[in-house]
Formats: C-alpha cells, structure tokens, sequence
C-alpha cells in the first residue's frame, strides 16, 4: 500500500519555497534565512519538520527491551525525559538515530525521513516474546521543533521533548495548520540546519556514511552509554573507545567567505598547502551559510590530519575547528 504523502500544507504559506533532497515535503525558507536564523536564535517561532518519520513503542516491556537493541540506557528512563539513541550494525556502524522521550506509556521517537519504514522492520524481527506494540505513527503526527528560550506553550495532544537545544513536538498533524498561524513566524529547515552546524551537531545521512562509528562525530555521551552492553556493535564501541583511535573525526569549517557557492555534500576535504590535486583527506558533510559566522560546515576527516591545517573543502579554502579530538 503505497504511504499517504507527508508534504506539509505549510508550504502554502507566504514565501514558502520547497526544500529538495531528504528535506523535500517541508519548507527550505520563507524568503527570509537569515531573518528566519535570527528569529530562532532569539527563541522565536518554529520550524517545520513534519517530514520526519515518527515511530511509537508501547506496551510493559517498552523500556527494557528497547534497552536491549539501543545504544542507550533505557531501563530507568524517566517520565519525560528526552534522549538520542542509536541502532548499530554488527560491526559498530550507524544504522538508525531515534530522538527519544517516554510519556509513561509510550516510547516517542522522530528519525529521518524515509527511514521509518526499515527501522520499523527491524525492530518487528526483534520482538520475539516481549510485551511491546511498534507503530509507524508518521501519517498521524508531525514532528515541530520550537527553539530554546521559546515561551511558546504546547497544545493539548501534543507530545513534548525538551532539550537543551528546544522542544521537539509531537503534534497531531491535523492541527499543524492552526498552530502554525498561533505561533508564527515559521523558520525553514535552512536555518535550523545552520543552527545545527553551528552547534556541531551531527545528523544521519549527512554526517554519517556506510561505515561510521559513533566515535568519529563525537556520539559518545550523548547518544551511546558506555556503561551498559547487551546490544549489536557493542565490541566495536568498546574496543575504539579504550584503544582512542577512531579513523575519522568529525570538524567545524569556515569557509572562504568570499565564494558565491558552498562545497556540497561529498566535496573533498584536501590540505590547502597541496591544492586542488592533493590527496583526498575527507569530504564535506553539511554547508550553510550562518547568519553571524558567514559560510560553515561540518566534514569528516582522517584522524591524523593535523588539527591546526589549512584546509581546502572542494575549491574553497576553511580553517577547521575541533570538535572530535584525534
């Protein structure tokens, strides 16, 4: 059966224009980016991200069975309490990342878009004798990021994970419409993807490939608890984290301020000393234009690369800051 369409009937507001690739069904911007940065990192408005897939786990055993597949500690989970958690590979590489909260009931969690569907059918495989309920609730609920410092008040049915970052709302899609016209102005993903930049935050798809660990963008802590096992690719977190050497880590770039285009995802990462023929030492993994820093990006690097190198990302030259030690 094929899924009913996710596109955001807040691409009908004023100045709306599309977003394309994995953002596509919500709004870039609304004419405005920077005006839409600013306006988050004041604490104003919201951004749309009704085109993240949501998915539910209910039932007794929710926590300690998700204890089991996650990279999380999830036995003792309060009420309320938003964290991130990845699902591995058996050889320690990032499948699946979950935005997590439990209401009491349920386990809320919002993933990349498109990805619902395989993290779904995976975790129906693991169910075996456990007391737990999995539902695709995307078609139902959709995803509304309110920035920190937002004084905006979360309306009746909606589901809230708080974080230092804001509240990520799960809002029954047939109100996005009214809520969005009570607490405007709306942002587009452009500038909550500059904002994320900013804050070296990294997400699936874009700073991570086939064979990314947790340990290269910087994981470890937030999304991966080191004192629990018992779950897939636990030997490879363990074994990089005592022996401290992940092949790659992850940087923040700034960018040539003076280039009208930005490097795109996959833009080599080379020394600026070698040039545009230089041996490839990474690629660019995000790029966005701040409204503060000018261009930035995010890009995964070979761990020996020096942490003070002037770096070339695909024709633009960055100076990299560190954000996973080597």
């Amino acid at each position: 059966m094929q899924r009913p369409s996710t596109t955001s009937p807040l691409l009908s507001l004023p100045g709306a224009v599309p977003a394309e690739g994995r953002d596509e069904g919500v709004a870039a911007h609304y004419g405005d980016l920077f005006r839409e940065q600013r306006a988050l990192a004041d604490g104003r408005g919201f951004v749309d991200l009704s085109h993240r897939g949501v998915v539910t786990v209910s039932g007794g055993d929710r926590l300690s069975w998700l204890h089991l597949l996650l990279t999380q500690h999830m036995t003792e989970l309060p009420v309320g309490r938003a964290t991130e958690a990845l699902i591995l590979s058996a050889h320690g590489h990032i499948e699946h990342a979950l935005s997590l909260v439990d209401d009491g009931e349920t386990v809320w969690a919002h993933v990349e878009p498109g990805t619902q569907d395989a993290l779904i059918a995976y975790l129906e495989s693991m169910k075996f004798f456990y007391r737990v309920e999995v539902a695709d609730r995307t078609d139902e609920f959709a995803v509304v990021h309110l920035p920190a410092g937002s004084i905006a008040e979360a309306p009746e049915g909606a589901v809230v994970r708080e974080t230092p970052q804001g509240r990520d709302l799960f809002l029954p899609r047939r109100d996005l419409e009214a809520y969005a016209a009570a607490n405007g102005p709306a942002a587009g993903v452009l500038a909550y993807e500059a904002l994320r930049v900013e804050a070296h935050r990294p997400r699936l798809g874009f700073e991570t490939d086939h064979r990314t660990i947790p340990h290269e963008i910087g994981l470890i802590g937030s999304a991966v608890h080191l004192q629990k096992g018992c779950y897939r690719g636990q030997e490879t977190v363990a074994r990089v984290h005592n022996l401290g050497k992940p092949p790659r880590r992850l940087v923040f770039l700034h960018l040539d301020g003076s280039e009208v285009h930005l490097p795109g995802h996959g833009a080599p990462v080379r020394l600026a000393a070698d040039g545009d023929e230089g041996r490839q030492l990474g690629f660019v993994t995000t790029s966005a234009r701040h409204h503060e820093l000018g261009p930035i990006a995010l890009a995964l690097v070979k761990r020996n690369v020096p942490v003070d190198a002037e770096l070339l990302a695909g024709n633009t030259a960055a100076a990299q800051e560190t954000v996973v030690e080597p």
